[in-house]
């Protein structure tokens, strides 16, 4: 019998890598999406006839109803919030309102309309914040340090809850940082190797940054869509921390995507913008994904410089498309 799996954030990067993986596991795919003016299916293009695209918000409770009941899903993916740190900062009750309370309104669709589904919520790092102990594992403490992972804490515990007082199949997956050429150009990987490339094709002569000595756990995004599927292939519902294991700075990251292009003067090319600066700073994430290997025998395999060079050579062939050699 043919599994279906509801997917919300969609378009996003994970929505739409893990569309693809579930589409070649046979399964029938709903995507949640938001109705805006202008529809932001680039990720997704390439599917979006084998898929079927639901209307839908977090903040509408009647629409994620109709929403479950429409996909009747086997399994139901949380992927979709209010997921840039920066914006939680200028938007606090825009971010819990979406990235907290959105999860319980799915939560209560879900308890109403498929209370057989597996149900996985994406967790994050940044709940982790102010850390104590390196490297950050399941069971080290949260102290979030910004609206955004204020509201992925309320969100996991909401799910913990459920789990338990309703004896709904609820899983946290809390996935360190995982990047792709589908990141948004917001973040800050993107940010780094899309403006890389455009240095390097003569389109601009610098980038804007922030704090250059913070360090994250930084994997490939598709590797952390599998772990997504395996947390509900499981035969009960836990929580799961997805990372390499390795940390590396803001400025590792930016001068090995410089050195990628061959460009060696890298300071040259970047200025300190104060408006990229947190208020409150999260200084170092590294993640013990132990747990997710021993039971769900799961690993990040690809390494940082592979994931930098992912990224800028990706960049550099879409403008290369766009801007052809001459």
């Amino acid at each position: 019998m043919v599994k279906s799996a509801l997917v919300t954030g969609a378009t996003g990067q994970d929505g739409s890598y893990l569309m693809e993986l579930l589409l070649k596991k046979g399964y029938e795919v709903f995507g949640l999406v938001r109705r805006l003016s202008v529809p932001n299916m680039g990720n997704i293009q390439h599917i979006v006839d084998r898929v079927t695209l639901i209307d839908g918000d977090l903040i509408d409770q009647s629409s994620l109803n109709a929403a479950v009941k429409e996909a009747d899903p086997d399994e139901v993916y949380s992927l979709a919030a209010q997921s840039f740190v920066a914006t939680s900062f200028v938007q606090p009750v825009l971010t819990g309102e979406i990235t907290g309370l959105g999860v319980v309104r799915l939560l209560e669709a879900v308890r109403a309309n498929a209370p057989d589904a597996r149900f996985y919520q994406a967790s994050s790092s940044e709940m982790f914040g102010r850390v104590d102990r390196e490297p950050q594992d399941e069971t080290t403490p949260f102290h979030p340090r910004s609206p955004y992972g204020v509201a992925k804490v309320y969100a996991y515990w909401a799910c913990v809850n459920y789990r338990e007082a309703h004896d709904l199949f609820v899983s946290n997956g809390i996935l360190f940082n995982h990047e792709s050429e589908r990141r948004g150009l917001e973040f800050l990987t993107r940010k780094v190797s899309h403006g890389v490339a455009r240095i390097h094709a003569g389109l601009t002569k610098s980038i804007a940054l922030g704090n250059l000595d913070a360090k994250r756990d930084w994997g490939y995004a598709p590797e952390y869509v599998d772990l997504m599927w395996r947390v509900l292939q499981h035969r009960e519902p836990d929580d799961f921390v997805g990372a390499t294991g390795e940390s590396h700075s803001v400025r590792e990251f930016v001068a090995e995507a410089f050195r990628l292009a061959g460009i060696s003067d890298w300071e040259k090319h970047v200025t300190m913008d104060d408006k990229n600066l947190r208020p409150s700073e999260v200084y170092n994430l590294r993640g013990d994904a132990s747990k997710a290997k021993r039971i769900l025998g799961w690993e990040a395999k690809t390494r940082f410089k592979d994931l930098v060079r992912t990224m800028v050579e990706a960049e550099i062939r879409a403008l290369q498309q766009v801007r052809p050699a001459r």
